[in-house]
């Protein structure tokens, strides 16, 4: 029998639940798990995640909107991730790990042999964990790292922690798509993203939905777009103070790089499906839903969209 998926939203999850969980996980019945908003007790989010660092068929776990409420818990799920082998997609939006919390986990997630894709968003994160995960990104040559990163909503970050993100960005072997969604990076912090997209060979799509930025930084990105050849197929420029001719002109530069590499592609005999971008919401809406969709990196990986 193929793997299913367990999904259980904003709840107050029952010992028997738990039980279903922990058995499944035991049995490799499980690809996906999701208790997003769920509340458990410590003992029992120690039972699951002893249950994670068993299974061989989980390659995505979602635990977004503080499942993963203390420090303790940090610890006990960087023991699981230590132990799993299978996981790729890993959701902890709106956890407040703080740096604190992802010192721990960070041996967990850097050495992890199959993760790709990990979602730090509303974690209330600061310039030590931006130093952590700038090792999950490493240059040509090194490891494999991240192929997709989301660090939505940290305003705690400060300008040198962004330019040191930039910097390993620039320089990643393996980063396709980066949201920075909803942080107050502001038009220089935007220039020292646009050299590093301009540097990287792999970086398809960078979201900056509303992070405050003006015409000054668009005509950045278009001079790249337009002058520069660049891997970037997607660029959010959403509720930002930037005319809506400026943010047509990158998107139509970039439809046309996206229409000649699908050409290409289809020389070669191969072709590229167009990507769906999720949408990363502030966690805080009462009336959010969960919609799962192919991400268009590698096979099947599972993107959480909040609506």
């Amino acid at each position: 029998m193929l793997p299913g998926s367990i999904q259980i939203t904003g709840e107050a999850l029952s010992g028997a639940e738990i039980r279903d969980i922990c058995e499944s996980l035991k049995e490799n019945s499980v690809r996906l798990l999701s208790v997003r908003g769920c509340q458990l007790s410590d003992r029992d989010f120690g039972r699951v995640c002893r249950g994670v660092s068993e299974s061989r068929s989980l390659a995505q776990l979602n635990l977004n909107l503080g499942v993963v409420s203390s420090g303790s818990r940090a610890k006990q799920l960087a023991d699981a991730l230590e132990a799993n082998r299978s996981i790729q997609t890993l959701f902890l939006h709106g956890s407040p790990l703080l740096d604190a919390g992802l010192v721990t986990l960070n041996t967990a997630l850097s050495t992890h042999p199959s993760l790709v894709s990990l979602d730090l968003g509303d974690c209330m994160l600061g310039d030590e964990a931006v130093q952590l995960i700038c090792g999950m990104l490493p240059p040509d040559g090194a490891k494999s790292g991240l192929r997709e990163l989301t660090l939505s909503a940290n305003p705690a970050i400060t300008t040198k922690g962004w330019a040191r993100l930039a910097i390993a960005v620039a320089h990643s072997s393996q980063l396709r798509v980066l949201n920075l969604d909803y942080n107050p990076l502001g038009d220089q912090i935007a220039g020292m993203l646009a050299v590093a997209v301009a540097s990287s060979r792999t970086l398809e799509v960078l979201d900056l939905e509303g992070t405050g930025l003006t015409n000054q930084s668009a005509q950045v990105f278009l001079d790249m777009v337009e002058n520069y050849p660049t891997c970037l197929r997607v660029l959010v420029l959403a509720e930002n103070a930037i005319s809506p001719e400026l943010q047509q002109q990158i998107s139509d530069l970039l439809s046309e790089g996206e229409d000649d590499d699908d050409k290409e592609a289809e020389a070669r005999g191969s072709f590229v499906a167009p990507r769906e971008k999720p949408t990363w919401l502030p966690h805080s809406s009462s009336n959010s839903q969960m919609v799962l969709m192919t991400s268009g990196l590698g096979e099947s990986f599972l993107a959480e969209t909040e609506m």
